[in-house]
């Protein structure tokens, strides 16, 4: 695989890359408009990874870099981000309302409390990946998560302190040059890791802040990068 494509996915997990040509990215990027529906009305140009599938392409517009400081929401994209580990994103997101209902609605406080009784019923739950290190990592992040509340106030205040409290908007104008990791991201990963996180390397830290708007990583021609950037989320 390509170094571009390789990088991004292992940033991200969008297995929807590896059919992509640099056409297709070219296509993608021609102007705001570039897409078209029904022959007729003219889709805005979006990320190439959002082209292929209905559910990254909501994801896309409506999800990826909005700017998230409610803890629970955190908390989910912590225990989605270790479930994508070695994994497409794509392949977590179909799973993603299966989680919701097996971790209680995200809950860290309830999460914390797991048993192996609930453990051993997670790993029989058919509607997500049944992975014990991943199961366990996501308990063990619940409890960290409570004690990092329980130090800063909120998660929020916490994690949002390595961006200095702002979105960091970023100009790419083509997956190429996007990273799979950044100086932000290695500081994350590493006051993570002291504090007891689990999956927590620096990758996974990207795909978060990217997720959670830290960082504004839609390229240039895509028409959710303008908008994140003038707060139209």
């Amino acid at each position: 695989m390509e170094r571009w494509a390789g990088a991004y996915r292992t940033a991200r997990g969008f297995d929807a890359i590896d059919g992509m040509t640099r056409r297709q990215e070219a296509r993608s990027l021609a102007s705001p408009m570039a897409e078209i529906t029904n022959g007729k009305q003219r889709a805005p140009a979006r990320c190439p990874w959002a082209l292929s599938d209905a559910l990254y392409i909501g994801y896309h517009d409506t999800e990826w870099g909005v700017p998230v400081h409610e803890d629970r929401r955190l908390f989910e994209f912590l225990v989605l981000e270790g479930a994508q580990a070695g994994l497409s994103w794509l392949t977590v997101l179909r799973k993603r309302e299966n989680y919701r209902v097996a971790f209680d609605n995200f809950d860290p406080a309830t999460v914390a409390n797991y048993d192996a009784r609930k453990i051993a019923r997670l790993l029989e739950n058919s509607g997500i990946i049944r992975n014990r290190r991943k199961i366990e990592g996501a308990i063990n992040n619940a409890r960290a998560f409570l004690r990092v509340q329980n130090e800063f106030g909120s998660f929020d205040a916490y994690i949002w302190g390595f961006v200095d409290g702002t979105p960091k908007d970023n100009h790419w104008r083509s997956i190429t040059e996007l990273p799979a990791r950044t100086a932000q991201s290695d500081a994350l990963s590493k006051d993570l890791i002291q504090r007891g996180f689990k999956f927590a390397g620096s990758t996974i830290c990207y795909a978060h802040m990217q997720a959670t708007g830290m960082v504004n990583d839609h390229i240039v021609g895509c028409f959710r990068h303008a908008q994140l950037r003038s707060g139209r989320a």
